[in-house]
C-alpha cells in the first residue's frame, strides 16, 4: 500500500527555480528516511491562477495534505504563516511530520 508524503515550505519571495530546488532535496532526505517508494503529493501549483490570493493556496495545500500519511517541513515554516496552519492540520489530524 502506498504511503502519501506532504511537502510544506516557504515560498514567498522564491522564484519556483528556488521551490523546486529545495522540494527536491527535501524528497531525497525524506526518501532516505522513509524509502524509495513513498508518493509525493504535488503541493507547489504552478498553473495557479495568475490572480490566486495567499487563502486559495493555502486550500489547496490543504485538500493535499488530507491525503498525506506524512507531512514535512522544509526550514522556515515556522515564519510562514501558510506552513503554520499546515503544520497545526498535520498535528490535529494525525497525519506523522518528518
Amino acid at each position: 500500500m502506498s504511503k502519501f508524503l506532504f511537502i510544506s515550505q516557504p515560498m514567498r519571495d522564491k522564484t519556483n527555480e528556488e521551490i523546486k530546488e529545495e522540494r527536491d532535496r527535501a524528497i531525497r532526505l525524506c526518501k532516505k528516511y522513509l524509502g524509495d517508494d513513498i508518493k509525493v503529493l504535488d503541493s507547489f501549483f504552478e498553473d495557479a491562477p495568475h490572480d490566486a490570493k495567499p487563502l486559495w493556496f493555502l486550500g489547496k495545500s490543504i485538500e493535499m495534505l488530507s491525503h498525506a500519511d506524512y507531512a514535512f517541513f522544509c526550514d522556515g515554516w515556522e515564519d510562514a504563516r501558510g506552513c503554520v496552519i499546515e503544520h497545526e492540520c498535520a498535528e490535529k489530524y494525525g497525519i506523522h511530520i518528518v
